[in-house]
């Protein structure tokens, strides 16, 4: 994704994947409680959107509240113990806090969602998405991305987008499925030299057990994915669901119901079924002496 994009969109500050998880669960002990929103909110004399929020992670888990609600839903102490200490480790910022003076609120949120996923599936139209980016590629499109912003403030969302690219070294690390348009590979950011090198690496990760890399050739026509830039979450934590990341030009989207998540995910396959990984391989060398 490219999060080079100036809008601020209206997205809340980004929970961590430990605080929607706690949430869920939250939520789950009321339902089982069989106890609605308004009857949990008198428990701790606050409004039942207090309630929700807390249970779709868009606020801070307050240890007394979190307290207070097990106690109301009949949870053991032990329990409530162990959920007071996950929730305060829940509060704690991610790693990517320190860049929230260059990072959008609004892409706070993907950057969370990527760090805790098993699973990311990703459509591209534009540029090489994020991960997968070299350091000149990348300081390229952030340059375009924010015209007005100073040397050091580029530096600084190069090196988040450098530091991003860390979880695909991990033990655990997810499995990463990019489709490309070939379009992307016709963009010239930065010139030839960077763009070879662009290539390089694609060419590289591609060949890495848990990444894919597809290119939809010009010849595919008008296909179902022809349309914004997307990924795809999915997590190991059954409380999760599945969630799709797309941008607009001021902000973003979140979507986290079935029937959305569901399209996307068919449109990520009808797309990867328009090449193959012979074919995107043939394409990108045939680019990169192009480039030469």
């Amino acid at each position: 994704m490219n999060e080079g994009r100036s809008g601020a969109g209206n997205s809340p500050s980004a929970p961590t994947v430990l605080r929607m998880i706690l949430g869920r669960r939250l939520q789950e002990r009321r339902q089982d409680a069989g106890l609605s929103l308004d009857e949990a909110a008198r428990a701790l004399r606050v409004t039942s959107l207090t309630i929700r929020r807390l249970e779709k992670a868009e606020v801070g888990l307050k240890p007394l509240y979190v307290d207070k609600l097990l106690e109301t839903y009949g949870a053991e102490r032990q329990e409530i113990d162990e959920f007071v200490d996950l929730a305060e480790r829940a509060n704690e910022p991610g790693w990517w806090h320190v860049y929230r003076d260059v990072l959008p609120s609004w892409f706070s949120g993907y950057v969370s969602l990527e760090t805790g996923a098993t699973t990311l599936r990703t459509y591209e139209p534009h540029y090489v998405t994020g991960l997968l980016q070299t350091h000149d590629y990348a300081r390229e499109v952030l340059r375009g991305g924010f015209p007005g912003g100073s040397a050091e403030d580029l530096e600084r969302r190069v090196d988040l987008r450098l530091r991003r690219q860390g979880l695909l070294e991990r033990s655990d690390a997810p499995t990463l499925w990019v489709v490309l348009e070939e379009a992307v590979l016709h963009r010239v950011v930065g010139g030839s030299e960077v763009m070879r090198e662009q290539i390089d690496r694609l060419l590289e990760v591609s060949e890495l057990e848990h990444v894919s890399v597809d290119v939809v050739p010009f010849t595919a026509g008008a296909h179902v994915g022809a349309c914004a830039p997307f990924t795809y979450f999915r997590f190991k934590e059954p409380e999760l669901p599945d969630i799709v990341y797309s941008e607009i030009l001021s902000g973003a989207m979140y979507l986290d119901q079935r029937s959305d998540v569901a399209a996307h995910l068919e449109a990520h396959n009808r797309m990867s079924l328009l090449t193959s990984d012979t074919d995107s391989r043939a394409l990108l060398y045939r680019m990169r002496k192009e480039y030469s």
